[in-house]
């Protein structure tokens, strides 16, 4: 995942979120400007589907949200550590005022998942993914937790196509809306030909 496809992603985000409803206001909240000055925040990674040509879940591992310096300018930026058996790479950087690195990549994580798997165009999931987030959702409350819910491709006309993804559910566990994300949560029901669901899942440490 190339960093200008990051920025055309959360480039999305920043001219649609006004168009949000209750869910995707939650999950694109201001959250900037952010300050990590006093430690790295972590999340524990989790992995699981079928193993098929193209894809290898993840498995287990921690995304890292640091704040570093731009040796360009010396000024704060923020940069992504993605960390497990199979991948170990930094994305970034990202403007400390920015939109919320973390979510951009869990969609484009699953964007990225999905394609493979169903062996469908990234370009055609991410919209739909972006119109789910940006006008859909319903929003659940949970001991005091809000819990924001899509479901992108229930309704898609292309779902029967899909494999199994036209079950895919996202869960973004919110605490306060102006608080990291506590729970990033992709998951499916059991896909195509018997196999094994996907889920992947970001639980902040």
């Amino acid at each position: 995942m190339k960093y200008l496809r990051y920025l055309a992603v959360i480039g999305l985000v920043a001219t649609s979120a006004a168009h949000a409803g209750e869910a995707g206001d939650l999950v694109f909240a201001e959250r900037g400007p952010w300050d990590l000055s006093g430690g790295a925040l972590i999340w524990t990674l989790e992995q699981t589907g079928p193993e098929v040509e193209g894809f290898k879940p993840l498995g287990e591992g921690t995304v890292t949200l640091d704040q570093v310096v731009d040796a360009s300018d010396g000024k704060p930026v923020l940069q992504l550590a993605e960390d497990t058996a199979r991948i170990k790479r930094k994305i970034g950087p990202f403007p400390v005022s920015g939109g919320d690195p973390t979510v951009t990549f869990f969609l484009e994580t699953t964007t990225r998942d999905m394609a493979a798997l169903t062996g469908g165009s990234p370009f055609y999931i991410r919209n739909r993914l972006k119109d789910a987030l940006f006008r859909g959702g319903e929003v659940r409350h949970e001991n005091g937790t809000a819990v924001a819910v899509f479901r992108p491709f229930a309704d898609d006309k292309n779902k029967e196509r899909m494999f199994g993804f036209e079950t895919l559910e996202l869960h973004f566990t919110i605490a306060d809306p102006k608080a990291p994300i506590r729970r990033m949560a992709a998951r499916t029901g059991p896909l195509a030909g018997d196999k094994p669901a996907y889920v992947s899942e970001m639980v902040l440490q």
